[in-house]
């Protein structure tokens, strides 16, 4: 065993810790459980994240919760009924909430305000979360979850404790119906999922 073959045999491992680290890295800060069932459907995004499409007779009963705006203004499940909107679960910190910040923005920019967009922050405070904002030019509002987590524990079977980012897609009934874990490749991919729950109601 010569001592040239351990250093290569260290550089291979070492080569192949960092890619996984670079996947796990795109895919989000933390590793999230896939929640789809048969006959839902389930796609990956190479260099992004998994997205699951639930299908109307499989949706849970909407969830409910009361939460205060990075602005400080009150937010409940209630005024977003009838609506078709999004959530998407971050922190400031997190890189790949960093990457998926101007996709969000144009995604939302698409629909010109007729598709709500709330992000929930996980971890920071209304400052931290003011100062991401401005500086990805995020213009939709963020609810404030990190002390009273009452988002977090509203959508807990579909977002895991600490995993962002996540994207949820949720009908005017104010069922989740479609998810995006780990970092939205695409703008359009995430106005596709969205204008497949609207045409729902058409």
């Amino acid at each position: 065993d010569r001592p040239g073959s351990r250093v290569n045999g260290r550089r291979v491992l070492g080569a192949v810790v960092a890619g996984a680290l670079s996947v796990a890295f795109l895919a989000g800060c933390t590793q999230n459980a896939d929640f789809a069932s048969d006959g839902n459907q389930t796609g990956y995004v190479s260099g992004g994240g998994v997205y699951t499409e639930i299908k109307p007779a499989d949706r849970k009963p909407a969830e409910t919760f009361t939460a205060t705006l990075d602005t400080g203004k009150k937010i409940t499940s209630a005024e977003l009924l009838g609506k078709v909107h999004v959530l998407n679960f971050w922190f400031a910190a997190c890189g790949p909430c960093r990457v998926e910040a101007a996709r969000l923005e144009k995604a939302y920019n698409h629909y010109s305000g007729t598709i709500p967009f709330v992000g929930v922050n996980t971890y920071d405070s209304a400052p931290t979360a003011q100062a991401f904002e401005a500086a990805h030019k995020v213009t939709y509002p963020s609810v404030i979850d990190a002390t009273t987590t009452s988002v977090q524990y509203a959508y807990s079977g579909f977002v895991p404790p600490d995993a962002v980012p996540v994207t949820l897609v949720i009908d005017k009934h104010g069922r989740v119906a479609a998810r995006v874990t780990g970092v939205v490749e695409q703008a359009t991919i995430l106005t596709d999922l969205i204008d497949r729950v609207v045409s729902e109601g058409q």
